[in-house]
């Protein structure tokens, strides 16, 4: 869905159209599921499965879209980043039995949770609501290239680009020998920018191969 179309969709599923309403949250589910992927905290990893929490989220912001004062699908990235990250403190609390949260862990899961921040490759600097917009609008086309590679390619650039990975750590998490996971993460990066292009998308990568 190009950004025009999403945005008339937006603007029919705030009015209360149902069919927009879904095609609308569908377009963010790549982007919701890899960041659910990625922060999901390793303990409850095996109890909880991410596309729950993300189909959690998609029910929440369906009730509450009307709501939804932004207009751009940026900002409506933004918001459902804020229900994904909800839903991931009330998974912890629930699933942990953690002490009540500080301010200060709380703000920290924000921050590992706004997977943007690894993706800095896609804006370098940005600092406007505008930028800030584009970036995230980027960041959803990326994870939606992202969760369409093979899954060992995906989990090759997840780990790597997204978790921070050295290759030896991503080799092991992997269970592959150093040269087969790198092998794994050229090809990931192949087909992403291969997506990009076939997309028409003036979008740099940067991401070096190690």
């Amino acid at each position: 869905m190009d950004s025009k179309d999403l945005k008339q969709c937006l603007l029919a599923a705030k009015s209360g159209d149902q069919a927009a309403m879904g095609q609308v949250l569908e377009h963010y589910r790549d982007y919701l599921r890899l960041l659910a992927r990625n922060e999901l905290d390793r303990r409850v990893q095996a109890r909880i499965d991410p596309s729950d929490i993300v189909q959690q989220t998609m029910l929440e912001a369906q009730q509450d879209l009307a709501n939804f004062r932004g207009e751009h699908s940026g900002e409506l990235a933004a918001w459902l980043r804020q229900i994904l990250v909800h839903n991931l403190h009330q998974t912890y609390d629930e699933h942990l039995k953690a002490q009540k949260r500080s301010a200060r862990r709380e703000q920290a899961i924000v921050d590992q949770v706004d997977g943007q921040q690894r993706m800095e490759w896609l804006d370098g600097e940005l600092t406007t609501p505008s930028q800030a917009a584009m970036r995230n609008e980027r960041a959803v086309l990326l994870a939606q290239a992202i969760e369409a590679l093979p899954d060992d390619q995906r989990e090759a650039v997840r780990l790597r680009h997204l978790k921070g990975f050295s290759l030896r750590q991503m080799a092991a998490k992997l269970g592959r020998s150093e040269t087969a996971a790198a092998g794994l993460l050229k090809r990931g990066m192949r087909r992403l920018r291969s997506w990009f292009q076939a997309q028409s998308l003036d979008v740099a990568t940067g991401m070096e191969v190690r």
